[in-house]
Protein backbone atom coordinates (compact mmCIF):
# COMPACT_ATOMS: atom_id res chain seq x y z
CA UNK A 1 0.00 0.00 0.00
CA UNK A 2 1.39 3.27 -0.85
CA UNK A 3 1.60 6.15 1.35
CA UNK A 4 -1.42 8.22 -0.16
CA UNK A 5 -3.91 6.51 -0.23
CA UNK A 6 -6.59 6.41 -2.78
CA UNK A 7 -10.42 6.42 -1.57
CA UNK A 8 -10.19 2.80 -3.48
CA UNK A 9 -7.46 1.68 -1.76
CA UNK A 10 -9.31 2.98 2.20
CA UNK A 11 -12.64 1.04 0.93
CA UNK A 12 -10.33 -1.99 0.69
CA UNK A 13 -9.00 -1.19 3.98
CA UNK A 14 -12.39 -0.95 5.65
CA UNK A 15 -13.52 -3.90 4.13
CA UNK A 16 -10.94 -6.12 5.79
CA UNK A 17 -11.48 -4.65 9.45
CA UNK A 18 -13.56 -6.22 12.09
CA UNK A 19 -15.36 -3.01 12.53
CA UNK A 20 -16.59 -2.34 9.10
CA UNK A 21 -16.13 -5.58 7.18
CA UNK A 22 -19.65 -6.66 7.49
CA UNK A 23 -21.00 -3.23 5.52
CA UNK A 24 -21.94 -3.22 1.87
CA UNK A 25 -19.77 -1.25 -0.89
CA UNK A 26 -21.84 1.71 -0.41
CA UNK A 27 -21.80 2.27 2.67
CA UNK A 28 -17.73 1.45 2.85
CA UNK A 29 -17.69 4.22 0.04
CA UNK A 30 -19.50 6.44 2.87
CA UNK A 31 -17.51 5.80 5.90
CA UNK A 32 -14.02 6.37 3.17
CA UNK A 33 -15.30 9.89 1.94
CA UNK A 34 -15.03 11.08 5.67
CA UNK A 35 -11.79 9.46 6.65
CA UNK A 36 -8.81 11.55 6.96
CA UNK A 37 -5.23 10.19 6.29
CA UNK A 38 -1.70 11.09 8.74
CA UNK A 39 1.47 9.31 8.52
CA UNK A 40 3.60 8.96 11.38
CA UNK A 41 7.05 8.40 12.33
CA UNK A 42 8.59 5.59 14.15
CA UNK A 43 8.15 6.34 18.27
CA UNK A 44 5.74 9.12 17.28
CA UNK A 45 2.63 9.51 19.34
CA UNK A 46 -0.62 9.21 17.95
CA UNK A 47 -2.49 10.46 21.32
CA UNK A 48 -1.26 10.56 25.06
CA UNK A 49 -3.40 9.55 28.43
CA UNK A 50 -5.86 11.95 29.28
CA UNK A 51 -6.51 13.50 25.60
CA UNK A 52 -9.78 13.84 24.20
CA UNK A 53 -11.11 11.04 22.54
CA UNK A 54 -13.46 12.24 19.76
CA UNK A 55 -11.78 9.77 16.79
CA UNK A 56 -10.76 6.51 16.26
CA UNK A 57 -7.82 5.08 13.88
CA UNK A 58 -7.45 2.15 11.30
CA UNK A 59 -4.24 1.19 10.63
CA UNK A 60 -3.14 1.04 6.76
CA UNK A 61 0.20 0.09 7.43
CA UNK A 62 2.90 -0.66 10.41
CA UNK A 63 2.15 -1.06 13.88
CA UNK A 64 1.23 0.79 17.20
CA UNK A 65 1.57 -0.18 20.66
CA UNK A 66 -1.03 0.78 23.34
CA UNK A 67 0.73 1.50 26.60
CA UNK A 68 0.24 3.03 29.95
CA UNK A 69 2.93 5.02 31.86
CA UNK A 70 3.22 4.90 35.72
CA UNK A 71 4.28 8.33 37.14
CA UNK A 72 7.89 7.14 37.59
CA UNK A 73 7.98 6.23 33.91
CA UNK A 74 7.73 2.20 34.59
CA UNK A 75 5.38 1.42 31.00
CA UNK A 76 3.30 -1.22 30.14
CA UNK A 77 2.68 -1.79 26.75
CA UNK A 78 -1.31 -3.31 26.94
CA UNK A 79 -1.39 -4.43 23.28
CA UNK A 80 0.46 -4.36 19.53
CA UNK A 81 -1.55 -4.18 16.54
CA UNK A 82 -1.27 -3.78 12.82
CA UNK A 83 -2.66 -3.67 9.11
CA UNK A 84 -6.34 -3.24 9.00
CA UNK A 85 -6.68 -3.43 13.08
CA UNK A 86 -8.63 0.06 14.40
CA UNK A 87 -8.11 1.21 17.92
CA UNK A 88 -9.55 4.48 19.94
CA UNK A 89 -13.04 3.14 20.12
CA UNK A 90 -13.91 3.14 23.83
CA UNK A 91 -12.79 6.85 24.10
CA UNK A 92 -15.13 7.13 21.25
CA UNK A 93 -17.85 5.42 22.50
CA UNK A 94 -17.95 6.89 25.83
CA UNK A 95 -17.43 10.28 24.97
CA UNK A 96 -14.07 10.67 27.79
CA UNK A 97 -10.21 10.81 28.11
CA UNK A 98 -7.76 8.58 26.29
CA UNK A 99 -7.22 5.43 28.80
CA UNK A 100 -3.86 4.77 27.71
CA UNK A 101 -1.29 6.16 25.08
CA UNK A 102 -0.63 4.83 21.48
CA UNK A 103 2.88 5.04 19.81
CA UNK A 104 4.33 3.64 16.70
CA UNK A 105 6.50 1.17 16.38
CA UNK A 106 7.79 1.67 13.00
CA UNK A 107 6.46 4.37 9.80
CA UNK A 108 3.01 4.24 10.45
CA UNK A 109 0.03 5.35 8.21
CA UNK A 110 -3.34 5.50 9.44
CA UNK A 111 -7.08 6.66 8.82
CA UNK A 112 -9.27 8.70 11.26
CA UNK A 113 -12.68 8.45 11.23
CA UNK A 114 -14.15 11.00 13.49
CA UNK A 115 -17.09 10.10 16.60
CA UNK A 116 -19.47 12.46 14.59
CA UNK A 117 -18.79 10.40 11.73
CA UNK A 118 -19.02 7.27 13.19
CA UNK A 119 -22.64 8.35 14.83
CA UNK A 120 -23.80 9.17 11.34
CA UNK A 121 -22.54 5.67 9.90
CA UNK A 122 -24.37 3.79 13.10
CA UNK A 123 -27.71 5.39 12.32
CA UNK A 124 -27.74 3.91 9.29
CA UNK A 125 -25.97 0.86 9.66
CA UNK A 126 -26.99 -1.12 13.05
CA UNK A 127 -24.27 -4.07 12.18
CA UNK A 128 -21.48 -1.79 12.66
CA UNK A 129 -22.97 -1.30 16.30
CA UNK A 130 -22.72 -5.06 16.74
CA UNK A 131 -18.67 -4.99 15.45
CA UNK A 132 -18.35 -2.12 17.96
CA UNK A 133 -19.63 -3.50 21.09
CA UNK A 134 -17.47 -6.97 19.89
CA UNK A 135 -14.41 -4.78 19.98
CA UNK A 136 -15.14 -3.39 22.57
CA UNK A 137 -15.68 -7.07 24.61
CA UNK A 138 -12.58 -8.14 23.01
CA UNK A 139 -10.83 -4.88 24.86
CA UNK A 140 -12.36 -5.87 28.20
CA UNK A 141 -11.32 -9.57 28.09
CA UNK A 142 -8.17 -9.20 27.04
CA UNK A 143 -7.41 -6.65 29.69
CA UNK A 144 -8.72 -9.11 32.59
CA UNK A 145 -6.52 -11.68 30.95
CA UNK A 146 -3.43 -9.75 30.99
CA UNK A 147 -4.20 -8.68 35.03
CA UNK A 148 -5.23 -12.42 35.91
CA UNK A 149 -1.36 -13.58 34.40
CA UNK A 150 0.51 -10.80 36.40
CA UNK A 151 -0.73 -12.10 39.18
CA UNK A 152 -1.05 -16.07 38.55
CA UNK A 153 1.93 -16.58 36.23
CA UNK A 154 5.51 -16.26 37.41
CA UNK A 155 7.72 -14.17 34.72
CA UNK A 156 8.52 -17.23 32.59
CA UNK A 157 5.64 -18.30 32.31
CA UNK A 158 3.72 -14.58 31.27
CA UNK A 159 6.90 -14.90 27.97
CA UNK A 160 6.16 -18.06 27.13
CA UNK A 161 2.69 -17.07 26.72
CA UNK A 162 3.57 -13.79 25.23
CA UNK A 163 5.86 -15.37 22.41
CA UNK A 164 3.24 -17.84 21.97
CA UNK A 165 0.50 -15.25 21.77
CA UNK A 166 2.86 -13.66 19.07
CA UNK A 167 3.56 -16.24 16.96
CA UNK A 168 0.22 -17.38 16.66
CA UNK A 169 -0.31 -13.01 15.75
CA UNK A 170 2.88 -13.78 13.13
CA UNK A 171 0.46 -16.09 10.48
CA UNK A 172 2.67 -18.28 10.63
CA UNK A 173 0.81 -20.87 12.98
CA UNK A 174 1.17 -23.75 10.42
CA UNK A 175 4.86 -23.61 10.61
CA UNK A 176 7.27 -26.14 12.42
CA UNK A 177 9.40 -22.82 12.74
CA UNK A 178 7.69 -19.20 13.53
CA UNK A 179 9.78 -16.80 13.14
CA UNK A 180 8.86 -13.43 15.17
CA UNK A 181 9.82 -10.28 13.59
CA UNK A 182 7.54 -7.19 14.88
CA UNK A 183 9.61 -4.75 14.96
CA UNK A 184 9.36 -4.95 18.62
CA UNK A 185 12.64 -4.26 20.67
CA UNK A 186 13.25 -6.22 23.91
CA UNK A 187 12.46 -3.60 25.52
CA UNK A 188 9.04 -3.73 24.53
CA UNK A 189 8.34 -7.13 25.14
CA UNK A 190 9.12 -6.55 28.63
CA UNK A 191 6.95 -3.78 29.00
CA UNK A 192 4.37 -6.32 27.60
CA UNK A 193 4.88 -9.05 30.38
CA UNK A 194 5.76 -6.29 33.37
CA UNK A 195 9.57 -6.86 33.45
CA UNK A 196 12.61 -4.93 33.31
CA UNK A 197 15.13 -5.59 30.30
CA UNK A 198 17.32 -7.70 31.88
CA UNK A 199 15.35 -9.90 33.42
CA UNK A 200 13.39 -10.20 30.28
CA UNK A 201 16.78 -11.12 28.17
CA UNK A 202 17.47 -13.69 31.00
CA UNK A 203 14.16 -15.32 30.67
CA UNK A 204 14.45 -15.45 27.06
CA UNK A 205 18.37 -16.64 27.40
CA UNK A 206 16.68 -19.69 29.50
CA UNK A 207 14.20 -20.42 26.94
CA UNK A 208 17.10 -20.85 24.47
CA UNK A 209 19.06 -22.92 26.54
CA UNK A 210 15.96 -25.04 26.28
CA UNK A 211 15.83 -25.49 22.54
CA UNK A 212 12.09 -23.67 22.85
CA UNK A 213 13.58 -20.75 20.92
CA UNK A 214 16.53 -19.17 18.51
CA UNK A 215 17.28 -15.34 19.32
CA UNK A 216 18.33 -13.68 16.27
CA UNK A 217 19.32 -9.92 17.04
CA UNK A 218 15.43 -8.74 17.60
CA UNK A 219 14.54 -11.75 15.45
CA UNK A 220 13.04 -14.62 17.34
CA UNK A 221 12.68 -18.09 16.01
CA UNK A 222 10.18 -20.48 18.22
CA UNK A 223 10.74 -23.62 17.61
CA UNK A 224 9.51 -25.91 20.45
CA UNK A 225 5.69 -24.27 20.15
CA UNK A 226 4.24 -26.94 22.34
CA UNK A 227 7.00 -26.63 25.04
CA UNK A 228 6.36 -22.36 25.59
CA UNK A 229 2.86 -23.67 25.76
CA UNK A 230 3.59 -26.38 28.51
CA UNK A 231 5.13 -23.41 30.34
CA UNK A 232 2.57 -20.60 30.04
CA UNK A 233 0.42 -23.25 31.19
CA UNK A 234 -2.00 -23.41 28.09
Amino acid sequence: MTDELSPERIVALLAQTELFGRLDRASLEAVASSCVVRHYRRDQFLWFTGDLGDYLVVIAKGRIKVVVTSKDGAELVLVTLGPAESLGELSVIDAGERSASAVTLEDTTVVRITRSSLYQILRTNPAVMDSLMRSVGTLVRRLTEQASDLVFLDLTGRVAKLLVQLSEDSGSKQQPTKRLDLGLTQTDLAHMVGASRPALNRILQGLAARGWITIEGRTILVLDDRGLRRRAGL
